[in-house]
């Protein structure tokens, strides 16, 4: 019985030893401009507005630019609502891109994991070069004219820094009474101010809809409102 058990916790070491021996992927940074004066440096939960381009490292194919009119790769997937919460409408990976910037949140998944990884400390004003490993990008299975096991390249343009839909800055700016919680109509307010800024066209019927989603999802206790807890809990484990 002792044998059995030293042997077992032998292996489990050896296991141990062996996983912590494999190095875990990480994206290669390249640091192309940075601006003089730095006001801010980008961190997990920041809305990101970004030009990039998205090459193959095998063959320096370009699979995808915002810079180009016409985009006939697939690139990077950017939801256009996350957690039911906006990011930027302009941000979903349609064909015609117009040579728009997308903006999205940093560290939560919503592009790529080497996006995360790479794009942490980032100033306003700053290029960078991104190689990312198969694991940090599209892995195994590869995404529509991205092959399975592809190293990508992306030259990225950082263009704006704004605080992400998950801050404590943004729940104040939602919360109009100052009451510490979210009622639908606070949330419908904040939802038509920003589709208006970014020059949306406000449907009621659709932010209705998005309104009751965003509760489904985030009103854990059910009591009719969002408290700052139920907000922001997402935002403080990134």
């Amino acid at each position: 019985m002792r044998f059995f058990l030293w042997n077992a916790i032998l292996t489990l070491w050896v296991m141990a030893v062996s996983s912590a021996l494999i190095p875990e992927p990480e994206v290669k940074i390249e640091v192309l401009q940075k601006p003089f004066i730095c006001h801010r440096k980008t961190k997990g939960g920041d809305l990101m507005l970004v030009h990039y381009e998205g090459y193959l490292e095998k063959d320096g194919s370009l699979f995808h630019s915002t810079k180009s009119e016409l985009i006939d790769g697939v690139g990077v997937v950017i939801e256009v609502i996350r957690e039911g919460f906006p990011g930027a409408w302009q941000g979903s990976s349609h064909k015609h891109n117009n040579g728009q910037p997308i903006w999205f949140t940093l560290g939560i998944l919503e592009a790529l994991k080497g996006w995360d990884q790479g794009l942490k400390g980032m100033c306003v004003g700053e290029k960078r070069k991104l190689i990312i490993p198969p694991a940090l990008g599209y892995g195994k299975e590869g995404k529509g004219k991205i092959p399975p096991e592809s190293t990508l390249i992306f030259n990225i343009d950082l263009l704006e820094i704004r605080n992400g839909p998950r801050s404590h800055e943004s729940f104040q700016e939602m919360d109009l009474n100052d009451d510490w919680k979210l009622s639908k109509h606070e949330v419908k307010v904040y939802l038509k101010k920003e589709f208006e800024k970014h020059g949306a066209v406000v449907n009621e019927s659709h932010h209705d809809a998005l309104v009751e989603d965003i509760f489904d999802k985030e009103d854990e206790d059910k009591d009719g409102f969002i408290s700052a807890r139920e907000f922001t809990y997402v935002h403080d484990e990134l």
